[in-house]
């Protein structure tokens, strides 16, 4: 691998590393958000909203014929919608560490899957081993979770709904694999279409808890979550990619559970067992060995 100039390097790695703490930060906001009177519903729809308004005036010259193309509403129904519904959902009854290996842990693991299923993309040996870490990973997290269940309110539940928006995620990676859509364009039609769909739908019939919470939270929820992995986010990555390489961004980009995991337990007050970090590391380990197979 060629040496980078200090000026790029520098730029590349501040932006991989912006976008670490971005995505680490989504777990942790929407888990708060979750331990507070909010609904998942009231989530989605604060980021959604905040999303939409920001990136309007910039959407006005979507390439002709965007409305009416049945893939793009697919992947703003899978990518927008069914992840942020399903996550939020289970943040109200998982913690922090279990969406750490759930939503970025897993995503080698799913896409891997997914991609040989859906495009054909055999993978290779080295990428096989390296999956095996998240797999163990996984088993560290569930095992206990499972031989707990009826002694107590379990997690199964949340953690179900975060696999399912793991796989939602993992599918719309696939799909824009496939159809190679632009990236700017997708991300502002996704948000705009899946607006226009959720927003009057949670306006009519939806249940609502806005106002069991101050407006600060309010305003934490919409803005990080409507600016931060929603934007800024997916704009740092590209630039990071761009300047470093998918390989060396993949590497920093499995930082994530591990800092979202330990984050957790002073800014949440959640803990962390041994098999619980056992499980952040060895998710870590593997979406890192990913990262550099080829």
């Amino acid at each position: 691998m060629h040496a980078l100039p200090r000026s790029q390097a520098l730029q590349g790695y501040a932006a991989a590393l912006t976008t670490v703490v971005v995505w680490a930060g989504f777990i942790l906001i929407s888990r708060l958000g979750g331990k507070t009177g909010l609904t998942g519903w009231d989530i989605v729809a604060l980021r959604l909203g905040v999303a939409a308004l920001v990136l309007l005036p910039f959407s006005l010259n979507l390439p002709a014929g965007s409305w009416r193309d049945l893939r793009l509403w697919g992947l703003a129904s899978l990518g927008c919608l069914g992840f942020l519904i399903f996550v939020y959902a289970g943040f109200k009854l998982a913690p922090a560490a279990h969406g750490g290996i759930l939503i970025p842990g897993m995503q080698p693991f799913l896409v891997t899957g997914l991609a040989w299923l859906l495009l054909g993309t055999r993978p290779s040996r080295q990428r096989l081993w390296a999956l095996m870490p998240i797999a163990l990973g996984v088993a560290c997290m569930a095992v206990p979770v499972i031989a707990n269940l009826g002694q107590g309110p379990s997690t199964l539940p949340g953690d179900a709904l975060l696999l399912a928006g793991s796989l939602c995620w993992a599918a719309y990676s696939v799909l824009v694999r496939k159809w190679v859509f632009d990236s700017w364009m997708l991300t502002r039609f996704v948000t705009l279409a899946s607006a226009l769909v959720f927003l009057p739908v949670y306006a009519l019939w939806l249940p609502k808890g806005l106002d069991t919470v101050p407006t600060s939270m309010l305003l934490l929820q919409g803005l990080y979550q409507g600016l931060g992995p929603a934007i800024l986010a997916m704009l740092l990555f590209l630039k990071a990619v761009k300047l470093l390489g998918a390989e060396r961004t993949g590497a920093m980009v499995a930082l994530v559970p591990v800092l979202a995991g330990l984050l957790a337990v002073p800014l949440l007050g959640e803990t962390l067992t041994a098999t619980l970090v056992a499980g952040l590391a060895l998710v870590s380990l593997g979406a890192y060995l990913s990262s550099r197979a080829k």
